[in-house]
């Protein structure tokens, strides 16, 4: 006879808030004003990589922040305005993809990283693992730091919305590739419609290359 495994307790806001902040509130503790820096665009083939710089005061805190990719589009979209209005710094930064092409993914999420947290003087930057950038204040990388950091996972939750409300605009520009529901990732109809149609100026030639059976 199995016994019956017992149920997880589900986590509570209240609970979310505090496991979030967990690392925020050793650093505002010392009395530091901390930002989270993320982004999202990396893997698509078409549109660019964009970051966000976000931060909230302690005492302004929204409820419901998490990693973005663990939130329905519903749930991003209402979070976004209410993250703007708490933050007293919130920037973000596109790089597109000529210029992804050109320096490679890596490189330009760092440029567009540090453009982005160019204005926040003063503080502490709490990063989505990539390391070795040029920031105007101390840098702690966390790997997943997304889903372990709420001023990360405020700053994900930014350039989710933002990215993804510019490609909806590509949609109406481009709207054989269907950028509205891929957002330029390599799904089968994104894919099928580049090799039917061929890529457009959005696409990253640097991307595509092997999808069109052209040579590196």
């Amino acid at each position: 006879m199995q016994t019956e495994k017992p149920r997880r307790k589900r986590e509570t806001p209240e609970e979310k808030l505090l496991r979030l902040t967990q690392i925020e509130r050793s650093l505002w503790a010392d009395g530091l004003r901390v930002a989270g820096i993320d982004e999202v665009g990396r893997g698509p083939l078409a549109g660019p990589v964009v970051t966000a710089c976000v931060c909230i005061p302690q005492d302004r805190l929204v409820p419901g922040v998490d990693d973005s990719k663990k939130l329905s589009e519903k749930r991003r979209e209402a979070l976004y305005p209410l993250l703007l209005a708490a933050a007293d710094y919130a920037e973000t930064c596109f790089i597109g993809p000529e210029v992804i092409d050109e320096i490679n993914i890596l490189n330009a999420t760092k440029r567009a990283m540090e453009t982005c947290a160019a204005g926040f003087r003063g503080g502490l930057f709490l990063i989505d693992a990539v390391q070795g950038l040029s920031l105007p204040g101390e840098a702690r990388p966390i790997v997943h730091g997304d889903a372990l950091s709420y001023m990360i996972g405020a700053a994900s939750i930014v350039a989710k919305v933002t990215r993804d409300r510019y490609m909806v605009e590509l949609d109406a520009k481009y709207p054989m590739y269907g950028f509205a529901r891929n957002k330029g990732y390599g799904t089968a109809e994104h894919i099928a419609a580049l090799k039917k149609y061929g890529p457009c100026p959005e696409h990253r030639r640097s991307f595509i290359g092997g999808i069109l059976g052209e040579r590196p």
